[in-house]
């Protein structure tokens, strides 16, 4: 699974034992990237604001929490879709899948309301199956 198509990719997730799990699933299975963590939605969207600002490609793909400290995932995607629509060098089609120990029913129809943005729903702990999905 080397030939990778995604460059830049954020992993938005306040827990740091995901953060160990994902980088450790890309490692051994020969997928080439170095993901940049972030452990809530208003550290991400701060970068992507900035990266943005500097003129610097939105991130390829990120892979949210719903449930953070600070701005949560869904508050992230309401950013997210702000700052898109707001910002004229936003360059890319970045790809976003939700990854949640939540398999509350609420949580998955909040989901849908967000498809325009999400790619899928993942539920925790990610497995070398999920990734293949996404790589």
């Amino acid at each position: 699974m080397s030939n990778n198509k995604f460059k830049d990719v954020f992993v938005v997730d306040d827990d740091k034992v995901f953060h160990f799990i994902i980088q450790k699933l890309f490692k051994n299975n020969n997928i080439d990237v170095k993901p940049s963590f972030y452990l809530n939605g208003l550290e991400a969207i701060e970068t992507i604001r900035e990266k943005l600002h500097l003129g610097i490609n939105m991130p390829d793909l990120i892979l949210l929490d719903i449930n953070m400290p600070i701005m949560d995932g869904w508050q992230f995607l309401d950013e997210f879709r702000k700052t898109r629509t707001t910002n004229t060098t936003a360059t890319g089609q970045t790809i976003i899948y939700l990854v949640s120990s939540s398999n509350s029913v609420s949580d998955l129809n909040k989901a849908k309301d967000y498809q325009d943005q999400i790619k899928d729903y993942f539920f925790k702990p990610m497995t070398l199956d999920d990734l293949k999905k996404i790589f």
